[in-house]
């Protein structure tokens, strides 16, 4: 007499068969315009909390980095492998953005280190307080001073929790300097802070 009983699916096999139902789930959000705008919605406000956060406060780049992610996400919507759920997906389209914001950013500063002979000054009052006990905008004027690379290595490994090695990985540097960026941004950000909250 033989068993009809079959063996418990494995979780590979059971990953195996909710990536196909991911990948289908996003054909079917844009191949229909209703349930696009409906996704849209609530995707879009998620991708710009994540982005807002983390480049400075600045609505208009944040706006600017969700448009270019969702540009992006319908280009490539083929490369969807589903792994992940589709916002999930999309957040990391956006963070890739973001990244390669920071690159262009310290592209610029080098820029104009190399035609600046001597640093510009600081006036004490380039930056200001928002307001007595605003932590957040001190937190958020800190790290906006900070050189780019620095500013994107503290945002990635201690806003995004990445490891040292990825953060390398995305800014395509070694993990010593990524650490090196790491230590002169966390002293960096310290004295500015500091200098804000005595203000």
């Amino acid at each position: 007499m033989t068993s009809d009983r079959r063996p418990a699916a494995t979780g590979d096999q059971v990953e195996s068969r909710a990536e196909p139902d991911r990948r289908l789930e996003l054909e079917r959000i844009f191949a229909d315009e209703a349930a696009f705008r409906a996704w849209y919605d609530v995707a879009a406000r998620r991708l710009y909390a994540y982005l807002f956060g983390r480049c400075g406060g600045d609505p208009t780049l944040a706006e600017d980095l969700t448009q270019q992610a969702f540009v992006q996400a319908v280009r490539h919507r083929g490369s969807f492998d589903g792994r992940a759920d589709p916002i999930t997906w999309l957040i990391a389209i956006g963070r890739n953005r973001l990244i390669d914001h920071f690159r262009q950013e310290e592209r610029e500063e080098r820029r104009r280190l190399r035609l600046v002979v001597r640093e510009i000054p600081v006036t004490d009052g380039a930056v200001g307080r928002s307001g007595a006990g605003d932590e957040r905008a001190d937190i958020v004027n800190a790290l906006n001073r900070l050189p780019a690379a620095q500013r994107a290595a503290l945002i990635l490994h201690h806003v995004d929790g990445l490891p040292v090695r990825e953060v390398a990985t995305a800014l395509d540097r070694t993990e010593g300097a990524v650490e090196a960026l790491l230590s002169r941004g966390r002293a960096g950000f310290r004295a500015i802070y500091e200098e804000s909250d005595d203000a």
